[in-house]
């Protein structure tokens, strides 16, 4: 083995560079030990109609954080997209360094009375996706309403636990559920929702966060 000798100001040179060597080495270790988690949706993703820090991302990340977990998430929401427009999305959203993926998408399928045999094949194939690129996923499930038929809203309602249970991904059965399962609707729509009636004000996405973030950070814990 080489001799490690050095005398006067090339010994105090070549230790200086060894430690920084040394820090700089232990800090990419740190940063590879940081869960990236992208959110792929719609407008319930992005944060539509609210200020950048009230958004579902901002909020998340910052529940991960305090919690204790070492997390980044993505905001990869695009507002009024679709399960097809997800699909079309998913490649270029699991990147690299993406370790995991919340899949929050179907309400504008939905809204649309697309197909929900469509949006199955759409969300099938992102799933797909995301296995082939070896990340854990979440999968958010959404319900329709009754307004296009009982038929309509047993097939769309179905898609998500079925998926879930055939790729074996984790699953939060319902993004509104937070809001919504109190019983008195009414009364959740006017303290939870924005004008519009679909989109979450800030406390409302507070909530949505509060008892969707323990599925995302037990999926967090899981690949570690």
């Amino acid at each position: 083995m080489e001799r490690c000798v050095r005398s006067g100001y090339g010994a105090r040179r070549w230790l200086r560079n060894l430690c920084a060597a040394i820090v700089i080495a232990g800090a990419g270790a740190a940063r590879a030990e940081t869960v990236t988690v992208a959110a792929l949706g719609d407008s319930l993703t992005q944060g539509y109609g609210l200020l950048p820090e009230e958004g579902f991302v901002p909020q998340l990340e910052a529940w991960l954080r305090a919690e204790g977990a070492d997390v980044a998430v993505i905001n990869a929401g695009v507002s009024g997209d679709t399960t097809a427009g997800g699909l079309a999305r998913a490649g270029w959203t699991l990147t690299p360094e993406v370790d995991a993926m919340i899949v929050t998408l179907g309400g504008n399928d939905m809204l649309r009375g697309i197909d929900p045999a469509s949006s199955r094949e759409n969300l099938r194939g992102i799933l797909s996706a995301a296995g082939d690129a070896g990340v854990g996923v979440l999968l958010v499930g959404m319900q329709a309403p009754t307004n296009y038929g009982p038929e309509y809203k047993a097939a769309f309602d179905a898609i998500y636990p079925d998926l879930a249970g055939e790729f074996g991904v984790a699953f939060y059965p319902s993004f509104f559920g937070a809001l919504l399962g109190e019983g008195d609707l009414a009364g959740a729509r006017e303290a939870y929702l924005q004008a519009d009636g679909i989109h979450p004000n800030a406390e409302g996405v507070a909530r949505i966060v509060a008892d969707l973030g323990p599925a995302v950070l037990a999926l967090v814990e899981s690949l570690r």
